[in-house]
């Protein structure tokens, strides 16, 4: 689903436009769908790359994404790697994301004689409340506030960026890098990479934006501790449109699905979320929650930023494939991204003439040809020679700056 929000009163100037970036998160099924829709939009638009733009934003899974194109990886260098392709530049297996958080368990562990100690105290002062609910507020000092060990995401992050021709430092970054997380205490939205907040890591930025609570653990940056940025928003693309972005391309992979669009002889569908138990009831919780936040954001988007254009893609809400994949299967994750893949291009397609009437006052255009042509997210990613040596990543970024300078 692609909407398409022209400026209502564009800036007047001659500089070239300020370009940014804005993926929201969605866990591994939602990186997965980006990268497919990222490389759509890569070789589709002329004039831009999504690895060489002004400014990026990115919150939980989407971080992991912006990190890498805030560095010049392009995505087909980053498709390589989550898909598996034996010619990535690092193996990648989902499962070490799911690693017990075992030094979380052990410090709950260590907890448990003080927690019996106070619960004997109360029960001696107040025995009245040993029936009633209270009696197990004291229990779930033990519960760890996280089942997974996060810091498998910081050192793979770490591991990618302090190559050659690569940093981990916000302040040394070509374009403008935003990681958005919430500080735990007072609930409010942080963006690392801006000014104050940019002496911290990219990769530890990133780790605490997608530490998910009840997944991962908060994570602690100088005394205080954050987890996933999408608590508050799902883009977070005004910390783009703050900074000046004359056109905004945004991702978000999650949306509510609708069986409603389904013909009615597909009845095995309409009951298949209720088959699917709690995992899949909640998951269409969240994703109701996070399109009725996207909504009424875009919407004051709209009236708070008159002068910048925005470009939404989404996954269509009957689009049973997005919903039900299993992207812990390795070749579940190359179908999901050779269908994000797609079916974007197809939405490109169809609204080809919309699109470059829109793209046109920033100098961009619609690769019609390549967009009429009949290719697979992997005819794609051959058209990009893979990189192993460090030079070969470092010689791309500079070539990648003299044709900004040149442009």
């Amino acid at each position: 689903m692609l909407k398409l929000t022209p400026a209502r009163s564009p800036r007047e100037t001659s500089r070239h436009p300020t370009i940014a970036l804005a993926i929201a998160g969605g866990g591994p099924l939602g990186a997965i769908y980006e990268l497919g829709a990222l490389q759509a939009l890569d070789e589709s638009i002329d004039g831009a790359h999504m690895h060489d733009l002004d400014i990026y934003v990115g919150v939980s899974s989407g971080a992991v994404l912006s990190a890498n194109l805030a560095n010049r990886i392009t995505t087909s260098q980053m498709a390589r790697v989550f898909m598996g392709a034996p010619d990535a530049e690092f193996a990648f297996r989902p499962e070490q994301f799911l690693k017990p958080a075992l030094r979380e368990y052990l410090d709950r562990a260590t907890s448990i004689p003080t927690v019996v100690f106070d619960l004997l105290r109360e029960a001696i002062q107040h025995p009245q409340r040993l029936t009633s609910l209270e009696s197990l507020e004291g229990l779930s000092r033990l519960i760890p506030t996280g089942i997974f060990d996060n810091t498998s995401i910081e050192r793979f992050i770490a591991r990618t960026l302090e190559k050659p021709g690569r940093t981990n430092d916000f302040r040394k970054l070509d374009a403008r890098l935003r990681v958005v997380a919430v500080e735990l205490e007072s609930g409010q939205a942080v963006r690392f990479g801006e000014p104050g907040k940019d002496n911290v890591s990219i990769s530890r930025a990133v780790q605490a934006s997608a530490a998910l609570p009840g997944l991962y653990p908060p994570v602690e940056i100088n005394g205080q501790y954050y987890v996933d940025g999408a608590l508050r928003r799902t883009l977070h693309a005004s910390a783009a449109l703050e900074e000046g972005a004359d056109l905004l391309f945004a991702i978000n992979p999650l949306v509510p699905y609708d069986a409603d669009g389904l013909p009615p002889d597909m009845t095995r569908s309409r009951d298949r979320m209720i088959r699917g138990g709690l995992p899949v009831v909640l998951s269409q919780t969240f994703r109701s929650l996070i399109q009725s936040r996207m909504q009424i954001g875009m919407r004051k988007y709209e009236t708070s930023y008159p002068e910048s254009a925005i470009m939404l893609v989404e996954p269509n809400r009957n689009d049973e494939k997005m919903f039900y994949t299993n992207v812990f299967s390795y070749s579940s994750r190359n179908e999901l991204a050779d269908h994000a893949y797609r079916i974007t291009r197809s939405e490109l397609r169809a609204r080809a003439d919309d699109l470059e009437a829109f793209l046109e006052p920033f100098g961009l255009g619609l690769n019609r040809q390549l967009l009429d042509s009949e290719r697979s997210f992997v005819d794609s990613l051959s058209r990009e020679a893979p990189h192993f040596a460090p030079v070969g990543n470092s010689l791309d970024r500079t070539l990648d700056s003299l044709e900004r300078l040149l442009r």
